[in-house]
């Protein structure tokens, strides 16, 4: 789970207009945080199965949601996969 403090700089970052914090470019950045968070998590705790299984979790809903912005919008798509690296 993210701080708030960490989760408030990615949306600020991400969002397409002032209020935003629910599109699919902010959604996904979350979802990319959570699964880096995860991933440092599971390195140690290697027997922590019920993590695995939240991390597949978030990793599918990312790509889900990467699909469908792909769909809508494709330049932002692609600026988002620069920008976090996908």
């Amino acid at each position: 789970m993210l701080d708030p403090k960490k989760k408030q700089k990615v949306i600020e970052k991400y969002r397409t207009h002032e209020s935003d914090t629910g599109s699919p470019q902010v959604q996904i950045a979350l979802l990319s945080v959570e699964i880096a968070d995860l991933t440092e998590h599971l390195k140690q705790h290697k027997k922590d199965f019920s993590s695995r299984r939240g991390l597949i979790k978030k990793v599918h809903e990312r790509h889900r949601l990467m699909k469908y912005l792909e769909r809508e919008d494709e330049k932002a798509a692609k600026k988002l996969r620069e920008d976090l690296g996908l």
